[in-house]
């Protein structure tokens, strides 16, 4: 199973690079990827999940409608993506539930930073999708935890996917600086040992990020973004479905695995 899932979120990641970017530029960036991203999931009939900060979803009330009437799975990416308190778990699972009408049953945690699996549980969530279980300077240092998914408490955790041995993650910046049919090819070695994949991207991606004056980018998280992202994705797609992977949402599958 192929769990595509996609961080929609205000588009904040140049303040990490000592960038200005106004609200209302973040907030385009992020809408005009996710209607890439949509296009693409329509084109492909692919299913995928969505985690959204409540900020997004309030505005950007035609990507949540876009969401929910083509089939995809809503999730909470918290209430704010550059501030975070633990009641922010239960408020942002309850406000887009209240914008969408539809259940949100699932977690991540912006940048998969840590967050207390007890909080979570609290807030009514069945399953959390915040970790990457691999050795990369900083947050993604999370070699000693379970790279396959497993229950923690009345939760369901899902690490997002790195290969067998060697731990390599599949995330975005790996599809971003590795070469295409390398790409593929350790995705296959995680799919075929663990019969899935969670692979995550942002819609920001879409954009082209070369700009280092506007955005402050390092070239590994600026490669192949904008037409080239899409392209690439375009061709992962159609790639999964000549392989006759099939895809899910992430609480489809989680609960045919329960």
């Amino acid at each position: 199973m192929v769990l595509l899932s996609f961080d929609i979120e205000e588009f904040d990641m140049p303040f990490e690079y000592g960038k200005e970017i106004s609200f209302e530029d973040q907030m385009s960036i992020s809408v005009g990827g996710c209607h890439v991203i949509l296009d693409l999931l329509k084109k492909h009939q692919f299913k995928a999940t969505f985690f959204s900060t409540a900020t997004f979803a309030i505005n950007a009330p035609e990507i949540i409608a876009r969401i929910k009437t083509d089939g995809h799975e809503l999730a909470s990416h918290t209430y704010y993506h550059s501030k975070f308190e633990d009641a922010d778990l239960r408020k942002s699972k309850e406000k887009l539930e209240e914008l969408s009408g539809l259940q949100v049953t699932g977690f991540r945690m912006p940048r998969m930073a840590p967050v207390s699996d007890e909080e979570i549980e609290k807030a009514g969530y069945t399953y959390n999708s915040s970790i990457n279980p691999t050795l990369l300077p900083g947050r993604y240092n999370n070699l000693h935890i379970s790279r396959t998914y497993y229950k923690l408490g009345g939760v369901m955790q899902l690490p997002a996917s790195v290969t067998p041995i060697f731990r390599i993650p599949l995330f975005w910046l790996s599809f971003h600086n590795f070469p295409l049919w390398y790409y593929k090819h350790i995705f296959n070695k995680a799919y075929r040992k663990d019969g899935y994949v969670n692979i995550y991207f942002h819609p920001w991606e879409f954009y082209d990020l070369n700009d280092k004056q506007r955005f402050g980018f390092p070239g590994y998280v600026s490669r192949n973004t904008g037409l080239k992202m899409k392209d690439r994705l375009d061709q992962l797609m159609a790639w999964i479905n000549r392989n006759h992977y099939p895809t899910s949402t992430i609480a489809s599958f989680l609960e045919s695995v329960d």
